[in-house]
């Protein structure tokens, strides 16, 4: 187990050397409290979804962007929030992003760490289809006022597993590192905070990519909430955690 964890998309984790929960779920709260110190961007989705972002730093591979969005209950509550951004986070992402077309666990770790292979294709772009292999972490304390939920999601190589690399998708290697937040307000809403750090790989100029991000990941907030409410019972909410 590593002693400590930067999360960057620069260098990629191998599967037999995984970071330990307390690790990155501290780095990933060193993330979250940055976020409200970086840059004001525009808000996006009729002004609900505020944006936020950071210049590349020592040891990133990319600039750092945010996305900060409240949701009152009739909405979405953080149970029903938290359900399905903290379990099975990977594959219910092929539930609302469009462009996600696969999502193949690669090994289950433990309990709150799984291995997964995501593959997206971007057929109204016009480029290649892309694969993002990742650790995904999840943490929630059921003692802690107010409630919260953390979901991080770092790159992980699987060269080094033959077993392992068969399960990866094939397409072009891109990198990702995010950090999720589900968390109580005082007002009674639920606070879904984002902050990423990408590269789709390949030849994509980086200025398209950078540009285009604040509007790319403001569109998901949107698409979950009418996916979650297709799934949700006639008579009520979805059971709570």
């Amino acid at each position: 187990m590593s002693s400590a964890v930067k999360l960057t998309i620069a260098q990629e984790l191998r599967p037999d050397e995984l970071p330990s929960d307390e690790h990155v779920i501290a780095a990933a709260r060193e993330v979250l409290e940055a976020t409200k110190g970086w840059k004001k961007g525009n808000a996006y989705e009729k002004k609900t979804v505020q944006t936020y972002s950071r210049q590349k730093g020592p040891g990133d591979g990319a600039p750092w962007h945010c996305r900060v969005s409240e949701h009152p209950p009739a909405e979405a509550t953080f149970d029903e929030f938290w359900s399905k951004l903290g379990h099975s986070h990977a594959e219910h992402e092929k539930e609302y992003i469009e462009v996600v077309k696969k999502a193949t666990l690669v090994k289950k770790v433990s309990a709150t760490q799984e291995i997964w292979t995501m593959y997206y294709e971007f057929p109204s772009f016009g480029v290649s289809s892309r694969v993002f292999t990742i650790l995904v972490v999840t943490h929630y304390d059921e003692s802690s006022s107010p409630r919260e939920g953390l979901s991080v999601s770092i790159p992980v190589d699987l060269s080094s597993d033959p077993e392992l690399a068969k399960l990866e998708e094939k397409g072009v290697k891109g990198r990702y590192v995010s950090v999720g937040s589900i968390k109580e307000l005082p007002n009674g809403n639920t606070e879904w905070r984002m902050a990423t750090s990408s590269s789709p790989g390949g030849r994509i100029p980086t200025f398209i990519v950078e540009s285009t991000m604040p509007r790319t990941i403001s569109a998901d907030v949107p698409q979950f909430l009418r996916w979650l409410q297709t799934i949700k019972p006639a008579n009520g909410p979805l059971p709570t955690l």
